[in-house]
């Protein structure tokens, strides 16, 4: 049976991360994949990757506010959702309920239903506010992933170092991968 998860793209910086993701679990046999993004998800996607979002990513995506989507109603069965990158006002429009958006309104299926929610905030510094929205996420069931690379696999290349993230993501979705270097494998 095919997990079904669905990747949500905000407009925080941070796109070759879920360009990244979008690869790797675009070619499983064992995902059913779909996509939502932000307004401003494809704005930002275009500054990073060089590429227009919708083009260039080969899976269903989803507008802004087709409430019509599977995943938005947990009588659907989506598995995980990924919000990579996720941006401060969605992690916080998610941590207060705020379910404006087909992404936002994802997250909060996934929270009701107790299913796996990975958020991947790109952010530096954190305020105070970044901090609390994040640690109610948290509370409330979600993993928060920060998108930090671990360095002690010697990642050679900015592709690599996005791997190490990537794979921690993957890992997170309870899919097995070799995107980067496990601890203690070397």
């Amino acid at each position: 049976m095919k997990r079904k998860v669905v990747v949500g793209i905000t407009g925080a910086s941070g796109a070759p991360y879920a360009r990244r993701l979008l690869s790797a679990l675009r070619s499983r046999d064992d995902v059913e994949l779909a996509v939502c993004v932000s307004q401003t998800a494809p704005q930002v996607w275009a500054l990073e990757c060089g590429e227009d979002l919708r083009e260039s990513v080969d899976v269903p995506i989803w507008g802004v506010r087709d409430f019509t989507a599977p995943f938005a109603s947990g009588s659907a069965r989506w598995q995980a959702m990924v919000i990579v990158p996720c941006s401060m006002g969605t992690a916080a429009r998610i941590a207060h309920g705020i379910s404006d958006t087909l992404l936002t309104r994802a997250a909060d299926v996934m929270l009701k239903e107790k299913r796996a929610l990975v958020v991947v905030p790109r952010e530096t510094p954190l305020s105070l506010v970044h901090l609390e929205n994040l640690l109610a996420l948290a509370r409330a069931g979600a993993v928060v992933l920060p998108a930090m690379p671990s360095f002690y696999g010697k990642p050679a290349t900015l592709q690599d170092a996005v791997d190490t993230v990537v794979a921690r993501i993957v890992d997170h979705l309870g899919l097995e991968n070799t995107l980067a270097a496990r601890w203690g494998s070397s």
